[in-house]
């Protein structure tokens, strides 16, 4: 059960993470502020934000002008939920020691 909650925490601290950065971002290019690089937007929704990436970009209306961003960020979310529903479905088991 603690690895269970332990990849959940995970899963919502990134998420919440690609949320918030994409309104830092949003808020920084208002300012004219040194901006969030968009390889580190990217990554945080490759290793599990992508959720929260996606909120964030439709929220705070941000790079949904840019067609990476549009197309690539659900992307990245469906190949993710693609993972989940192979590794929870396939006859492959794991054992934890």
């Amino acid at each position: 059960m603690d690895v269970i909650l332990t990849i959940a925490g995970y899963f919502i601290a990134l998420n919440i993470l690609g949320f918030a950065l994409m309104g830092i971002d949003k808020w920084k290019a208002r300012k004219g502020a040194f901006r969030i690089p968009e390889s580190t937007l990217f990554i945080i929704a490759i290793i599990g934000g992508s959720i929260g990436s996606l909120l964030g970009m439709y929220t705070f209306r941000h790079k949904t002008r840019h067609w990476y961003f549009v197309y690539g960020m659900p992307a990245i979310l469906i190949l993710q939920l693609a993972a989940i529903f192979f590794l929870t479905h396939s006859s492959i088991t794991f054992q934890i020691m």
